[in-house]
């Protein structure tokens, strides 16, 4: 298991119990499939913030002044091996909840794939190229499929049967 750190310090998250039960499930189904990665004893934290304060690390780690769903600190950055403590993840309500809404996806069910998003990022993967984000969006998708939640890549508005032959009648 991951052992992790909460902290809640703005937006709109409810229950705070209820959030860590979901980020225990979260982690305790994707360990699993991050082993190789992962040392025994590892740690992480986590940050549920708003918009703002995302826009403030966005700015002043990475150039970026606009707010995003998630950051990831490794503490490893740059390189080497995996330590215990893995780093941290701040995640902004605001932009979660927007992009749920936008994705017509569920608000736990986007929040569970930013936790996983920004934990394969704490363990050195990412999506700099496209080779790097098929495998890190593979990984992802085996770790919620485990969590019985549909690919988050697929486009919830797609036609369930545009790749189908047709049956060859004519009703018109």
């Amino acid at each position: 298991m991951i052992a992790f750190d909460l902290t809640i310090e703005g937006g709109e998250w409810g229950d705070e119990a209820a959030l860590a039960t979901l980020i225990e499930r979260t982690l305790a189904t994707a360990a699993p499939h991050i082993v190789d990665g992962l040392p025994e004893d590892a740690e992480t934290s986590f940050l549920f913030t708003n918009d703002e304060a995302v826009r403030v690390l966005n700015r002043d780690w990475r150039g970026q002044d606009k707010p995003t769903n998630v950051l990831s600190f490794a503490a490893n950055e740059g390189g080497g091996p995996v330590t215990p403590l893995l780093g941290d993840i701040a995640i902004a309500q605001e932009t979660v909840a927007r992009e749920a809404e936008e994705q017509a996806k569920s608000f736990d069910n986007h929040l569970t794939h930013m936790i996983v998003h920004g934990l394969l990022h704490l363990i050195g993967h990412d999506h700099e190229n496209d080779t790097e984000a098929d495998e890190m969006e593979a990984l992802e998708r085996r770790i919620l499929a485990d969590l019985s939640m549909a690919d988050p890549y697929a486009d919830p508005y797609a036609d369930p049967y545009a790749d189908t032959e047709p049956l060859g009648a004519d009703l018109r």
